[in-house]
């Protein structure tokens, strides 16, 4: 990466990505999906020392969201995530909380609209509208860097399930073939579980 420093945590019951992305100039940080383990999550900033300035969601699942509040309070910083996921953020029967314990939600500070293009501290990225894994899932594009932060829309040779509520697998299969297979093939993706690849090798190899 040529002015991004990025690490990896892999955190909570679901080993979900969460990724600290930071200049390497300004040490201003992103935090892309803070799953839980708030902690972990500290302890590694504070390594890098970094200097958070937002929380992005790619969706509002559980798995993606169990430190956002505290993350939060710690920092001051503000939550973002796309405007079409209010539903999800918001109900903790949609967001699957419910279903696997007690349920809780997250409110964003800041909402995206498709194409929006956001800067944070030296780092630009664009947000891209992919639903299918839900109604309102994100991904994040850093055309400078050449990688994308995918979520649940694409992975390794496999794309995010869509039975959950507002899930649509005609949706993700148009997201992917629309907003993400256009894009350079040397693009990085960094998803929301397992292994890094690229748009290239998918395009290739993905049976979805």
């Amino acid at each position: 990466m040529k002015n991004l420093q990025i690490e990896t945590l892999v955190l909570g019951g679901m080993a979900t990505n969460c990724y600290l992305v930071m200049h390497k100039n300004s040490k201003k940080l992103l935090i892309i999906d803070p799953a839980a383990e708030t902690e972990r999550i500290i302890a590694r900033i504070e390594a890098m020392g970094a200097k958070p300035e937002a929380v992005l969601l790619t969706h509002g699942h559980f798995d993606h969201i169990g430190a956002v509040d505290e993350l939060r309070e710690k920092y001051d910083i503000p939550v973002c995530g796309l405007d079409k996921e209010k539903e999800i953020f918001e109900d903790d029967y949609k967001n699957l909380s419910a279903m696997v314990g007690k349920g809780f939600t997250v409110k964003p500070d800041r909402t995206f609209c498709d194409g929006e293009r956001v800067a944070f501290g030296g780092m630009v990225c664009k947000v891209l509208y992919t639903p299918g894994h839900t109604i309102g899932s994100a991904c994040y594009y850093f055309p400078d860097e050449s990688v994308l932060f995918s979520g649940d829309t694409l992975f390794r040779c496999s794309v995010g399930r869509t039975d959950f509520p507002t899930g649509s697998m005609s949706q993700i299969h148009d997201s992917i073939h629309a907003k993400l297979f256009v894009l350079p093939e040397d693009t990085i993706v960094l998803p929301g579980h397992n292994e890094q690849t690229d748009i290239g090798y998918e395009k290739q190899n993905n049976p979805y």
